[in-house]
């Protein structure tokens, strides 16, 4: 992946000096009170114990979106202690942090440029670079053992940087130390950038009201399209900024083995994968981000279309 003559974001907030994530609570789990059928929960919580991640981090995880309730609600900002300031925004100037700048700010550029095409408005997320724990407006605290995510609530993508390593080791989406990792890197953060898309052309408040009242497989549907539809945008980032460079005389984006180790890695990620690797069955019902042959199509998709309109997963007759 060539990210050479990438302006870097100012959209970071680095949190990762601070301490613990500031004591207001831990993640409200929707056990017992909704949220997650008890299903789901098992199949969750088996695979948490054979991946080594916690099982109730995992659980919360998987309703980041919908809002843990019984239907998609978007969480209300969780209120800071008194005296708190605004955290600054600004590029980072470690390694790893100048690589997540670079990558945030290559995808926010494409994107900016796709939706003035379309005489949309827009507007940047902010990415918050965390260690361990750090409080957040949806569910109280974000949490290294959830993965990576979006919260509409804020319009923040929270990532523990300790998350790519996972990749490499455990879930072993991509040959440790290799080239082709950086893309599967700038593949997890676009992936998280695409709900930040969805939240911006209103898809993610219709899913949220369409789950109202809705059972948990239609729920869980419904998140499952969600999910690829994030996916195929992804895909829709890399094939713009390969155009945007080779127009330019340039060479492109996706270098040799890039697509292939993010498709290694969006399998490896599958709802399927998971569940097969902790229990030997998969339950199709309880997905919520889909399979791995869906994930590697839908991405392969956008790459391949570059159209928004070609990641209408909810209209699709096979996911």
């Amino acid at each position: 992946m060539r990210l050479d003559d990438s302006e870097q974001s100012n959209n970071i907030e680095d949190r990762r000096g601070e301490s613990g994530g500031g004591g207001g609570g831990g993640f409200g789990l929707p056990i017992g009170g909704g949220g997650l059928g008890i299903g789901t929960i098992l199949v969750l919580g088996i695979v948490g114990w054979a991946l080594g991640i916690d099982p109730r981090l995992l659980i919360g995880g998987a309703e980041i979106l919908s809002g843990g309730g019984g239907g998609t609600q978007v969480q209300q900002p969780t209120q800071l202690p008194s005296g708190t300031q605004a955290r600054r925004t600004g590029a980072p100037s470690d390694d790893i942090g100048r690589f997540v700048a670079t990558v945030l700010g290559n995808i926010e550029a494409e994107w900016r440029n796709i939706f003035q095409q379309g005489n949309q408005p827009y507007r940047d997320p902010v990415l918050v670079l965390y260690t361990g724990q750090t409080r957040a407006a949806c569910g109280g605290e974000a949490q290294s053992a959830m993965g990576p995510f979006y919260c509409p609530t804020d319009e923040k993508i929270y990532l523990d940087t300790a998350f790519f390593k996972d990749i490499e080791t455990r879930f072993n989406g991509c040959d440790v130390g290799s080239r082709s990792c950086q893309f599967t890197q700038a593949y997890v953060i676009a992936h998280e950038f695409g709900h930040h898309v969805q939240k911006l052309l209103n898809t993610l408040p219709k899913i949220q009201q369409a789950q109202q009242g809705m059972d948990r497989t239609g729920a869980n549907r419904l998140q499952v399209q969600v999910e690829l539809q994030a996916d195929c945008y992804a895909g829709i980032w890399a094939n713009h900024e390969n155009a945007r460079l080779q127009n330019a005389g340039k060479p492109a984006l996706v270098e040799p083995g890039d697509i292939e180790a993010a498709l290694r890695t969006a399998a490896a990620i599958g709802d399927d994968t998971l569940q097969r690797k902790a229990t030997g069955r998969v339950v199709p019902d309880s997905f919520t981000h889909g399979s791995a042959e869906q994930r590697q199509r839908w991405f392969t998709t956008g790459y391949r279309e570059g159209s928004v309109a070609s990641c209408n997963t909810f209209r699709a007759a096979d996911l």
